[in-house]
């Protein structure tokens, strides 16, 4: 499933120290998406649990960024479920508390683990155990559109995925133009091929060496 779990990883204490400063922004705005703040406080708040989370099964998590980064990305997943929810609201998508629990279910039968191991791998990838809610809403809004593109039915085999794919990221594309998002230049900037909040590059910068191993080109405008 396209963009379903992004690797990234869980938080420090310390990290929300740094979430007090406001940006140029919008006073007290994490990000502005819709003309709506997305507010440090909720940024704050989710980096305090995820971080309380990680803590607590530390020995069972293995963390994929460094914890002065969780701040970028917890909130790179609160981007992404606006986003997904404007492309509900956009594709007349509805979606109950009951399709989200049994999509968040799916979600982890496919990843093989369930209950507190699920949680701790949800926390490993970045997202708080209370924002799991959320991220079942975000695959249940996936798989409606899915079976709508695919003609009633939620596809079954890569092919089928294939084929629809570059249509419902045309119109998760649009949904997340038509927010307008403007990132803090405290957290980063939004990578539209991932929806990710990457580091803004600073005008003051020293050129970097090139790699030996080019990566791709962050995506700063959406590309529909």
């Amino acid at each position: 499933m396209p963009r379903t779990f992004v690797c990234v990883m869980a938080a420090v204490a310390t990290a929300t120290c740094a979430l007090s400063g406001c940006g140029p922004v919008r006073m007290g705005a994490a990000a502005i998406t819709g003309g709506e703040r997305l507010t440090t406080t909720t940024l704050s708040d989710q980096v305090t649990n995820l971080d309380r989370a990680y803590q607590a099964g530390k020995s069972s998590i293995q963390l994929q960024f460094p914890q002065s980064q969780a701040p970028r990305e917890v909130l790179s997943w609160l981007l992404r479920f606006r986003i997904r929810d404007e492309l509900a609201v956009r594709n007349h998508v509805v979606v109950t508390p009951g399709e989200s629990q049994r999509a968040l279910t799916a979600l982890a039968r496919s990843t093989g683990r369930g209950g507190l191991a699920f949680v701790r791998l949800a926390v490993a990838n970045g997202l708080a155990p209370d924002m799991l809610p959320e991220l079942g809403r975000y695959e249940a809004i996936q798989n409606d559109l899915f079976i709508r593109l695919n003609g009633g039915t939620l596809p079954r085999t890569q092919a089928q995925v294939q084929a629809i794919a570059g249509e419902f990221s045309r119109r998760e594309c649009v949904a997340a133009k038509s927010l307008n998002i403007q990132v803090n230049p405290q957290f980063g900037q939004l990578d539209y091929g991932t929806y990710t909040v990457i580091p803004a590059k600073s005008p003051l910068s020293a050129p970097s060496t090139p790699s030996p191993s080019p990566t791709a080109k962050p995506q700063l405008t959406p590309p529909c």
